[in-house]
């Protein structure tokens, strides 16, 4: 099973409005279709999304969806809002078995530490190059690949899963932010 966590694109700090209410930024806006690019790009494709219903993680979402091969069944659940791990692991849990994979639009800390968590000891250098640039810094826009040998989210513990993967905007080569 893979578990794919996106933090949501950079927000607009300010606007007026409360902190669940935030649009994305102009950086944002541009950040969110880089990361979709580079999903579309490595076939990250998921049959399901799990989305924040804050303003910045739901529009960090629709500019990456249109990147889909396909289009993932979505659910909008508002305990992921600023969620800390152990409740982003909770409603991952209640996940059905076949949807992978399984997109989780959220905030930190939650989501990085939930990343950190879920994370085996890394067993190559790939692995062991994605959780020293993750665990320095997950920031806004970053995207994390995680691979489970279950056939359940209800299964998913943690140092279970493989970081195949971790990216950050500025990571990408220049040919693909010229994408978005």
């Amino acid at each position: 099973m893979q578990l794919l966590l996106l933090r949501h694109a950079k927000s607009d700090r300010s606007a007026e409005i409360g902190d669940h209410g935030r649009p994305l930024s102009a950086r944002g806006k541009r950040g969110a279709p880089r990361i979709g690019a580079f999903m579309h790009a490595k076939a990250y494709d998921p049959s399901f999304v799990l989305c924040s219903t804050a303003e910045r993680a739901k529009q960090t979402l629709e500019l990456v969806l249109p990147l889909f091969n396909s289009e993932p069944e979505i659910t909008y659940d508002a305990h992921l809002y600023l969620a800390e791990w152990p409740q982003l692991l909770a409603e991952i849990h209640q996940v059905a078995a076949g949807a992978s994979p399984l997109l989780v639009i959220g905030h930190n800390p939650g989501l990085e530490q939930l990343a950190i968590e879920l994370a085996r000891p890394p067993k190559d250098a790939r692995e062991r190059r994605n959780l020293r640039k993750m665990t320095n810094k997950f920031p806004t826009a970053a995207f994390a690949v995680l691979e489970f040998g279950v056939s359940d989210w209800r299964a998913v513990q943690r140092g279970s899963g493989a970081l195949c993967d971790f990216v950050r905007p500025k990571d990408l080569p220049q040919r693909e932010r010229q994408k978005s």
